[in-house]
């Protein structure tokens, strides 16, 4: 299962950072979309939007009046689902998004994998 962090950075106060690390220690695929390029545990954070291939989950960490001009990218990488993390809710988007077939969940990504959830 691969997951497609949108707002990743390499500033290790933000749940973004936090969750990329939560996730390879949980031994699941990341890639990485963020404002700057960096990297977290050898994996680079891309600033220019590519496209990924076989996108499970795609984990929100990018404000609600940040995501409009993001809507065409993710709804491209056609993931299975998009969790959108606290802050991060956006009815709008999930409404467009399930409309495509995209599951959609307000829910914490560092919750879902303490839990065994995710």
């Amino acid at each position: 299962m691969k997951t497609l962090i949108i707002g990743a950075s390499t500033n290790p106060e933000r749940y973004a950072f936090k969750a990329a690390n939560s996730l390879l220690a949980h031994s699941h695929e990341i890639v990485l979309v963020g404002q700057k390029e960096g990297e977290i545990q050898g994996h680079k954070i891309h600033a220019n939007y590519p496209d990924f291939e076989d996108i499970d989950t795609i984990t929100m960490y990018v404000g609600v009046k940040n995501q409009p001009v993001l809507y065409d990218y993710i709804l491209k990488q056609k993931p299975r689902r998009i969790i959108f993390n606290p802050g991060t809710e956006n009815h709008e988007f999930e409404a467009m998004a399930q409309a495509k077939g995209i599951e959609t969940e307000e829910a914490c990504t560092l919750v879902l994998l303490a839990i065994g959830q995710y």
